[in-house]
């Protein structure tokens, strides 16, 4: 009965600021997830739309918003943009634990120093206790000389914290340190308060680590630089890790009120270039001058300062006090490993780049993969044996293979076997830049045998032989999706034939050429074991595209068809070169599309004004005739009466009007008209 009638445990509402950023981001998924006064259980899964429902016994992740146009996340039953502190304090009192991070925004210094003090003046009022945790950034120890100068590797601890020295960019936050461990000594049983003092967290977004990730994946150097001499030790944490820290304080309310959360890598600048380069990027690292850093665009000057500390640290309480599952860095973004085949002049070359630069993918091509292998063994034959790396071939037997591959180029009328070839494509296809962004495979293979030599695992021994999916393909280079371009034989023939001379000149489009090409495409795809047999057992389905259904030049309609059956990009987004150079190049196109809308309007208002020039000119001219012609008739029709008039009246009406001027009558008008009547010629 007793334990029927038990308080289950209570739901602690956890606040963080700034949740939509990477750290308060990352710790808040991690704790909406983790059971109450537990160790680090973890909910089960659950749907994503369950996501912000407050659960029995779990913590209530709740937040305040640096961007409210940010993605909306969801795992936080609650998120605030807030207006003022009043609104902001309201908040904070209905949350049992309040979490402030100070390590990616100096604003946010700020405010959990007001926060803190807040809070204390309010301690009176607490219906049940509270925790106050800082998270505050390593930097505070930058200047900190070692403990013996004898032995200049022994790492700081958490009791050393009163020695260190602090970098001088962050001071403020020494002093929100002091005072949150202040305020937490007056009534320890109702406010309590926590400073963890982060090594530079990396994993997920990969934190300040990023820019190294992205260039490193992206693989658009040779070499990985190396700012200064790379012998500077940099504190590093997971994120996970980090939470769990978090998490374990929320929980057990350590004694310790300052932590060091850090984990026992150690590794130096170099170190870490070398490991990011060596499994993401080429292999190399360059080594430049510290100063090269403040001329990147891509780091800031926060992350800098954390590239170039130079600390070794140890965190003794966390290992010794909590129940922490440290976890290894995660991985990146899968890649995408595209192969489109088909007969000659269907288009897969043309298609190839257009997804290559969609995706940002590595364009295979056989002849471009011959000739860089032969540059490769032709340059490690020329390299000095004291400059081989351990490990290697030696020189003598790299000549010993480029002989044999100028011998059978010589004995093949320039082609290699498909030995030389398979073995060239699968070291391309293995190579770092293939396995962190992917490829597309161009035309090949085209054979059963080729693609079971390419693709199947070496070590295949009897198994070889069997069929269906198991573990002969090797998934690191099977194509994750297959690309079947066809088109009848007419429309092939008639679009080769369409084709310019000068286009022809140099390739395999000349009439002979392309048809036994093409013919030989056909015969291989009519046995049983087609090439697309070999990825129907691997059950990987190929998608099928005729592209003579479109009267599509530019191939757009089959572009978009793939896109669609792959999906959307899941490599790094645009560099802000790309961002700045696509812009610009919208707006050259929206200011040529303007000038052009301006010159069309121009235009048709010249016309419009020419026309009704022309018309106008057209109706005066017809007006002007129209004129013309009544006046001739009136002039025509008033012949008889001016005759009339000049014989009949005109004379006896000049005579009265000259007699009238001679007498000046006082009325002439009655005076004209009874000389008219008694001269008028009628009665006379």
């Amino acid at each position: 009965m007793a334990e029927e009638t038990a308080e289950k445990p209570r739901a602690k509402r956890i606040f963080i600021n700034n949740i939509d950023s990477y750290v308060a981001r990352n710790i808040g998924k991690y704790l909406s997830g983790c059971v109450v006064a537990g160790e680090e259980e973890e909910a089960d899964n659950t749907s994503d739309a369950s996501w912000n429902q407050p659960k029995q016994g779990l913590f209530q992740v709740v937040g305040s918003l640096s961007n409210p146009d940010a993605k909306k996340l969801k795992y936080p039953v609650e998120t605030y943009t807030v207006s003022s502190r009043d609104d902001l304090l309201r908040h904070l009192l209905e949350c049992d634990v309040i979490i402030y991070n100070i390590t990616e925004d100096a604003s946010q210094i700020d405010e959990a120093s007001w926060a803190s003090s807040a809070l204390h003046t309010e301690l009176e009022q607490f219906q049940h206790p509270k925790m106050f945790i800082l998270i505050f950034s390593i930097m505070t120890w930058a200047r900190s000389k070692s403990l013996d100068p004898d032995d200049p590797e022994l790492p700081f601890t958490e009791d050393d914290y009163r020695r260190r020295k602090c970098h001088l960019d962050f001071k403020d936050h020494l002093s929100v340190e002091k005072l949150v461990i202040k305020l937490g000594k007056s009534n320890k049983g109702l406010f309590s308060t926590y400073v963890v003092c982060s090594a530079v967290p990396c994993s997920a977004e990969e934190g300040i680590l990023h820019s190294f990730f992205k260039e490193a994946w992206l693989g658009e150097t040779p070499a990985r630089p190396l700012f200064g001499n790379g012998l500077n030790c940099i504190p590093l944490i997971h994120i996970t890790d980090l939470a769990s820290v978090v998490q374990n304080i929320a929980d057990h309310r350590p004694r310790t009120h300052f932590l060091v959360a850090v984990d026992d890598s150690l590794h130096t600048l170099e170190e870490i270039t070398k490991c990011i380069s060596e499994h993401l990027g080429p292999g190399k690292i360059q080594k430049v001058p510290k100063e090269a850093a403040f001329l990147r665009k891509d780091i800031t000057q926060l992350e800098i300062d954390h590239l170039l500390v130079n600390l070794r640290m140890e965190a003794v309480f966390l290992k010794e006090s909590f129940n922490i599952s440290w976890v290894s860095q995660t991985g990146l973004v899968e890649n995408i490993e595209i192969c489109v085949l088909g007969p000659q002049a269907v288009g897969k070359t043309t298609v190839c780049e257009m997804l290559c630069k969609h995706y940002k993918l590595h364009h295979i091509k056989i002849k471009d993969v011959i000739t860089d292998a032969i540059a490769k063994l032709e340059a490690l034959v020329k390299t000095p044996e004291d400059e081989e790396e351990e490990g290697e071939e030696s020189s003598e037997n790299w000549q010993e293979i480029l002989d044999g591959v100028k011998e059978n180029m010589e004995q093949n009328g320039g082609r290699l076997d498909d030995s030389y070839v398979i073995k060239f494509i699968r070291d391309k296809l293995k190579s770092m830049p293939c396995q962190n962004q992917g490829y597309v495979l161009d035309g090949y293979p085209k054979t059963y045998e080729q693609a079971k030599e390419l693709f199947n695992l070496e070590d295949g021994g009897e198994e070889e032989q069997t069929r269906g999916k198991t573990h002969l393909f090797d998934e690191t280079i099977t194509p994750d999706y297959v690309i079947s371009l066809d088109a009848p034989d007419d429309f092939l023939k008639n679009w080769v034939i369409n084709l310019p001379e000068s286009v022809i000149q140099g390739t395999h489009y000349t009439h002979d050429q392309f048809l036994q090409a093409l013919h030989t495409f056909r015969d291989l795809n009519t046995e049983d074991e087609t090439i697309l047999n070999y990825f129907d057992e691997a059950e990987i389905n190929p998608q099928h595209i005729d592209v003579s259904r479109d009267d599509d030049p530019r191939y757009r309609n089959a572009f978009k068809q793939i896109i669609k059956e792959v999906g959307e990009p899941k490599n790094y987004g645009l560099t802000p070169e790309e961002v700045v150079e696509l812009e610009l190049r919208a707006a050259h196109e929206s200011v040529s599309r303007e000038a052009e809308r301006t010159a069309e309007l121009e235009r048709r208002e010249a016309e419009e004004a020419a026309e009704k020039r022309a018309r106008w000119e057209e109706w005066n001219k017809r007006h002007e005739k129209l004129k013309r012609q009544e006046e001739e008739v009136l002039e025509a029709q008033s012949v008889p009466l001016r005759n009339y008039l000049m014989r009949n009246v005109m004379p006896t009406l000049v005579q009265g009007l000259n007699e009238c001027c001679k007498i000046r009558p006082d009325d002439p008008v009655d005076y004209l008209a009874e000389f008219l009547f008694k001269n008028n010629p009628e009665f006379d």
